[in-house]
């Protein structure tokens, strides 16, 4: 890798990668399921457990918007110098009904200093459970 920007060949260096990423892995329990090097499109899964749950019994927002930020950092970190969010804003649009979640991120705008993205989240039955808009500001090491 050189430095200042992840350049990655293969969907394996990409995972390889983000391994080191304890939340997504171990808390959330996400993977990356697949990256698209022309779109950048990233795309992350996790399953549903009742640790994901809050009191009401319902998938709790922070678990929507925290694997749509693991997306957003696949897809915006992947053969690109190194970004933060600066800001990120979600819309919860109805209740998980499956046993899974799916995140997708994609980038609308790549700039110098800002990028914007889009990331939505799915359930397994195909329920749009959340879309989240977000900037990211390029960052050095």
């Amino acid at each position: 890798m050189g430095l200042g920007t992840n350049e990655f060949d293969t969907i394996e260096q990409v995972r390889d990668f983000f391994a080191d990423d304890e939340f997504a892995y171990k808390c959330l329990g996400a993977h990356i399921d697949s990256y698209d090097f022309e779109t950048r499109e990233a795309v992350v899964s996790m399953d549903i457990d009742e640790r994901h749950h809050n009191a009401q019994g319902f998938v709790m927002g922070g678990v929507h918007f925290a694997l749509g930020d693991f997306a957003l950092a696949v897809s915006s970190n992947v053969n690109q110098p190194p970004s933060a969010s600066t800001s990120v804003s979600i819309q919860h649009m109805r209740r998980v009904k499956g046993s899974r979640l799916v995140a997708k991120a994609a980038p609308i705008k790549i700039g110098r200093s800002l990028s914007f993205f889009v990331i939505d989240v799915f359930d397994d039955l195909g329920t749009h459970v959340a879309h989240l808009s977000a900037e990211v500001m390029r960052t050095e090491h």
